[in-house]
């Protein structure tokens, strides 16, 4: 591996996050030296000089190798977890070294979950760094460098499978070094839209732009104590619907859509087709069944909170305008389910992914079509493209190793002291990146503050596998473990 390519464009991305430190600093100045000047200060300057020192003193390479790429982006991760912490760290009140790196492995991730009881005690400086982890984690630290990286061909398709599934490239509808950028200009796009509509319906500007780096990136992080309902507001509440439902669907179909001003390839999409469709279906399950029970006193009640709870968990961004602690059993399962689908690929949102269910399904459809029918030839058919049998491979391979990632992060979580229900929510929610999750303490107005130490280090692991979507995470440790393979 080439050392100097891997520690340059590794610094970049610090620089990124050195950016934000930086304008956080700014608004701490603002606001007349609030209390987390110090911890901005310090933490900008070391992220800067950290970033900025192998600019000064490597040169730069006119290529890398997709070795060099793959430990460039797990660095790049984690070192951004790491220098992310010390805003949290330098400032303290409820900020221990492990709830520090929760919070910033939740932040990057795009994860959401919180170990705050009260966000509203942060003051400004440190609440828009907390929403800014949102963005630059949405965006993705693997784009930020693609962006730059010179390379291109091979090593920069395989890259970019990392941050923009190859489920999603067919609706890019451009060639693969397009592909970036197309992701990045939507991203922004979203962002900006959503800032100016939070500002329209009453927000303040940093409630705003906090509000609108969380759900673009569906993250969750919040200013307020009580998410999205502490506003009181229909019109954010409809805004923020309207942006977790466009942030989950590919950013291909949504600039394929603006460029050619029509509508036809979203609603013509079987992919976005299929998700639709389970939000809705979620949606009727999970409303009827909290009037059913009296959770809700009136149908419209229950569809306002089971329709919102519903699209921000497939979302994956877990915003909450209701308390769901108290939920029947079946609308709380209806929950976890379409938080492990979760959104399309292409897009800010989850793990497993729309596109691979509907893949799955496709392929049992004609295993037993098969089986009934022998001597029959069918192909696997997701609209007008034919999927090939190596192709359904590898996303069979996938969702078993999430399902057993999550089994086993639950057995540890048991094994660490964490109570039953607990591990096994709070295991989904970290995996699936979803945040929010179920039951009386991690719910959607709860957080995972009284979590053992060890169990929310286990959900780190958890976050950072599912927003890297495991494969290339197992690929680093295969390198790693493997030097030989490196050559």
């Amino acid at each position: 591996m080439n050392i100097k390519v891997i520690v340059r464009n590794v610094g970049l991305a610090l620089l990124v996050s050195s950016l934000f430190m930086f304008i956080s600093m700014l608004l701490s100045l603002a606001e007349g030296n609030d209390s987390a000047l110090a911890a901005m200060t310090i933490s900008f300057v070391l992220t800067f000089i950290v970033g900025i020192f192998p600019f000064i003193f490597v040169k730069r390479e006119k290529s890398i190798s997709l070795q060099d790429g793959y430990m460039i982006i797990f660095l790049a991760w984690i070192l951004s977890f790491i220098f992310g912490t010390l805003p949290y760290l330098l400032w303290g009140g409820p900020f221990s070294v492990v709830n520090a790196w929760f919070e910033s492995v939740s932040g990057f991730t795009t994860t959401g979950a919180t170990i705050l009881d009260n966000p509203e005690s942060l003051p400004d400086s440190l609440l828009f760094w907390r929403a800014s982890t949102h963005f630059i984690g949405g965006l993705g630290v693997v784009v930020f460098l693609l962006l730059v990286i010179p390379s291109s061909g091979p090593v920069k398709l395989r890259l970019t499978n990392m941050e923009v599934s190859s489920l999603s490239k067919d609706a890019y509808q451009s060639r693969t070094n397009k592909t970036v950028t197309i992701f990045a200009l939507v991203y922004l796009g979203l962002n900006a839209l959503a800032f100016l509509l939070y500002l329209l319906a009453g927000m303040s500007p940093l409630d705003a732009i906090c509000q609108a780096f969380s759900v673009c990136a569906t993250g969750g992080f919040s200013t307020r104590n009580e998410s999205i309902a502490s506003f009181g507001s229909p019109a954010v509440v409809m805004i923020t619907m309207v942006f977790m439902y466009l942030a989950s669907v590919h950013f291909g179909l949504i600039w394929y859509s603006v460029i050619t001003r029509s509508l036809k390839p979203l609603y013509r999409n079987p992919v976005l087709q299929f998700y639709t469709g389970m939000l809705v279906a979620a949606t009727l399950l999970v409303s009827f069944s909290l009037r059913i029970s009296g959770t809700e006193t009136t149908l419209g009640k229950a569809m306002l909170d089971g329709g919102f709870q519903v699209l921000s968990y497939a979302s994956t961004t877990g915003f909450a305008i209701t308390d769901n602690s108290a939920w029947p059993l079946f609308p709380t399962a209806v929950l976890l389910i379409v938080g492990i689908i979760c959104g399309c690929a292409g897009s800010t949102s989850g793990v497993i992914k729309s596109d691979r269910v509907l893949v799955l399904f496709k392929a049992t459809q004609r295993l037993i079509h098969n089986t009934i029918h022998p001597s029959s030839v069918e192909e696997i058919k997701i609209g007008r493209r034919s999927v090939k049998d190596e192709e359904v491979y590898p996303h069979v391979l996938f969702v078993t190793l999430f399902f057993m990632l999550l089994i086993i992060s639950i057995l540890l979580c048991f094994l660490f002291g964490e109570h039953s229900a607990n591990a096994l929510y709070g295991a989904v929610a970290s995996i699936s990146n979803v945040g929010a999750s179920v039951g009386p303490t991690i719910g959607s107005m709860g957080n995972f503050g009284r979590e053992p130490e060890a169990v929310k280090f286990i959900f780190t692991v958890n976050m950072f596998l599912g927003r890297l979507e495991i494969y290339p995470v197992l690929a680093i440790f295969s390198l790693i473990m493997h030097p030989k393979r490196r050559q």
